[in-house]
């Protein structure tokens, strides 16, 4: 049974590094979008940080999507007493070790771990959690078209509902969840857009100073090139 629960919480990890080539479908782009990014966080603390920590992040950077500390301790703060905690589970590792055989892997770098492999993170994560179907075969009732035999339960079923598999072995939505469908995967969307941004935080900051310092470059040749043309100009 251990064992059991063991390859149940490690299964998102172990997604990520499974390498069959599929086609992936393409992740909306929000890391512009203020509103986008605070419903993916709204999403991620309702729904993974429940089991999944994301500790190389502390809740005082959600102030760096446009929310007040006040907003983050209000709305998203449920595990943590001060606003420059990070982002941790309410259970203790040693505490989930014997409740379930093992830690849950923490979401911090997911993004970035399966960018690495395939330079898709976003667009993987984004169509695996659009790709569960029930599976009364496995032990959560749920599989995943994307991640076959995937261990991990369709945790956000509620919002999209049901989906099976039909004769054409494509996925059916058979019983319609809370959401519609463009509104789920406009959730999804979010979600996965935040799961980026938590990632590497500080990415916008330095595409912003690398255009400002190639913007420099530019200018700076434009001076260096006239003062060229001025030493030699004399010169035949």
């Amino acid at each position: 049974m251990k064992k059991l629960l063991t390859a149940l919480l490690f299964a998102p990890a172990v997604a990520l590094a499974a390498g069959a080539a599929v086609h992936l479908d393409k992740a909306p782009d929000v890391q512009n979008d203020q509103a986008a990014l605070q419903s993916g966080a709204r999403t991620f603390v309702n729904y993974c940080l429940n089991c999944h920590g994301a500790s190389f992040v502390r809740y005082n950077r959600l102030t760096e999507l446009g929310l007040t500390e006040q907003q983050v301790k209000e709305n998203l703060m449920f595990t943590a007493d001060k606003i420059g905690e990070a982002m941790r589970v309410a259970a203790r590792p040693e505490e989930q070790k014997v409740w379930l055989g093992a830690a849950p892997p923490d979401l911090s770098l997911v993004a970035r771990a399966r960018a690495s492999a395939d330079g898709s993170g976003a667009d993987w994560l984004y169509t695996y959690l659009r790709s569960f179907y029930v599976d009364d075969k496995r032990p959560t009732g749920w599989n995943n078209t994307l991640f076959a035999n995937v261990g991990m339960p369709h945790v956000l079923w509620q919002l999209q509902g049901q989906q099976v598999l039909n004769k054409e072995h494509k996925l059916e939505l058979a019983v319609p969840g809370t959401l519609s469908p463009a509104e789920y995967d406009k959730v999804v969307g979010d979600l996965v857009g935040f799961m980026v941004w938590l990632a590497e935080p500080d990415a916008g900051f330095r595409k912003r100073v690398g255009l400002g310092v190639l913007a420099f470059l530019v200018v700076l040749f434009g001076f260096a090139y006239a003062m060229k043309k001025q030493f030699w100009k004399d010169i035949k």
